[in-house]
């Protein structure tokens, strides 16, 4: 049924003068209440779309639909996109992608779906991003109860290599890269928010940060928070609740609102070492990197949203424009309608799954968030275990990518 109505709902779009009728590219996305029937899901909407030849996507426990998100029940989301056959590719674990691949294409960006269970996935996503000449890829990881499974396919049904595969995989990464003809406008938003002042990380020790500022990091911690272990109980809530925001020398840790920068990565505290005075995060810290103690905020998650939609908005609407073009995008109901000025054709948000509407505010609260900003432009998406974006994977943010 619920294939029948995507199909339903694609086939009629594809008859509007404004919409693509020969679309060879589809993006698929189902939550993991499908995950057993994956493959079918593929299949049946190959034989039902054979003009699309390409596939790609993943699962999620939720995903998204232009301004709606579909958490925690059966569900999935498709978008078709008219992109031209040399100027992008599928890959897969199989089939991975190659710079220059011998017919002239050279990826530049690259949309990812990863498995979290990948051993050395923040390596192996760094590697990915250096093999596109802008080092900048967008995506996230699968997150599901049962399987995390991906879709892969390209050009006859099977990848080159893939030899009987169905298009349907486990482990490793995938995806679709974009040749330099695909133009594209993209942004992290934060979902965390400093609760303590910057600090420098003066020594570190794989993933532990032994000195803050020349302190002892358990000392610094405790007091930039108010923590005290004298309360084991209440500690522990409090610890759960902390995060560390991570950039590198360099970056910008907090912006000029207050906020994180889109450098900064927010990693779970993971331990406590009183032998050594000392805190333990999941991910590898190294002296000279800046951090600050911070705490998942839904004001600040909102407000962040919405200005990362109002930068895309500016940056894909016209320095010039004419009177009554100018007068139709200042109008209440522009947010609520396509205008060519803006140059949308679609978007794709990968959020993370401990965000979505309940953490907004109501149900699909984040989506209409970015379906007033950008109007109400085709979109697909999902609700990730980790976004990925430019070489980095982030956590408990969203990225938002627009192509134009």
């Amino acid at each position: 049924m619920a294939a029948g109505l995507v199909l339903a709902q694609l086939r009629a779009q594809m008859a509007l003068p404004d919409h693509a009728a020969n679309p060879t590219l589809g993006l698929l996305y189902i939550t993991d209440h499908y995950a057993a029937h994956a493959q079918a899901i593929l299949d049946h909407l190959g034989a039902e779309l054979p003009e699309v030849t390409d596939w790609a996507g993943t699962v999620g426990v939720g995903v998204s639909a232009s301004n709606v998100e579909y958490f925690d029940e059966p569900a999935l989301s498709v978008m078709l996109c008219a992109v031209p056959p040399d100027q992008y590719r599928v890959f897969s674990g199989v089939a991975p992608l190659a710079v220059g691949d011998g017919m002239g294409f050279e990826p530049h960006t690259a949309l990812v779906h990863a498995d979290a269970a990948t051993a050395d996935l923040a390596e192996l996503i760094a590697e990915m991003a250096e093999r596109t000449t802008t080092g900048y890829l967008f995506g996230g990881l699968a997150s599901s109860r049962t399987q995390a499974l991906q879709f892969a396919v390209g050009g006859n049904g099977n990848i080159k290599g893939q030899g009987r595969a169905g298009g349907v995989f486990r482990g490793g990464l995938s995806g679709v890269a974009f040749g330099e003809g695909v133009a594209l406008v993209s942004r992290v938003t934060q979902g965390c928010h400093p609760v303590a002042p910057e600090r420098v990380v003066t020594k570190a020790d794989g993933n532990v940060m032994l000195e803050l500022d020349g302190e002892p990091a358990l000392d610094v911690l405790l007091r930039d928070t108010g923590i005290s272990l004298d309360r084991p109980q209440e500690a522990m809530a409090a610890l759960r609740a902390t995060l560390v925001g991570l950039t590198p020398r360099g970056s910008d840790l907090v912006s000029r609102t207050g906020d994180f920068g889109a450098d900064v990565l927010v990693r779970h505290i993971i331990g406590l070492d009183p032998a050594r005075n000392a805190v333990a995060v999941a991910d590898r810290v190294e002296p000279a990197m800046r951090m600050a103690f911070c705490q998942r905020n839904a004001q600040a998650a909102r407000a962040d949203l919405m200005r990362i939609c109002a930068e895309i908005r500016e940056e894909l609407e016209p320095q010039e424009m004419s009177l009554p073009v100018a007068a139709a995008l200042a109008a209440p109901e522009a947010g609520a309608g396509p205008h060519p000025a803006r140059r949308i054709a679609g978007a794709v948000y990968v959020s993370c799954a401990g965000r979505g509407g309940p953490h907004f505010g109501g149900p699909s609260a984040e989506l209409q968030i970015v379906r007033r900003a950008l109007g109400d432009v085709p979109l697909v998406g999902f609700f990730a275990g980790g976004e990925i974006a430019r070489n980095h994977l982030y956590g408990y943010t969203g990225v938002l990518t627009v192509f134009c």
